[in-house]
């Protein structure tokens, strides 16, 4: 599968990578999240591409602490659980 440019976070935090979710809607990328294991903590960073602005560099909000892999997950979760009800199809990366 061919990832749309930016998809390599320019600033990727240094730690272990513990999973990336993919969102599409109708073939075309809408966000990707990244959970990212760094000492005693995790983060987990967005790329968002709007809607309304193809071809666009994505906004890359975050990243966002938490104190463990498991909080980490849990605010993936949600945030997978919303795209799925907005119609996107999630994908492990």
């Amino acid at each position: 599968m061919s990832e749309p440019a930016g998809l390599q976070l320019a600033d990727a935090a240094p730690g272990r990578e513990l999973y990336v979710r993919h969102a599409r809607l109708e073939g075309r990328s809408i966000a990707v999240l990244r959970a990212i294991e760094r000492g005693e903590g995790c983060i987990v960073e967005a790329e968002v591409w709007p809607r309304d602005t193809v071809g666009a560099d994505p906004v890359r909000p975050g990243p966002y602490s938490f104190r463990s892999p498991v909080e980490a997950t849990r605010f993936v979760t949600h945030a997978v659980e919303a795209l799925i009800a907005l119609g996107c199809d999630v994908r492990a990366s």
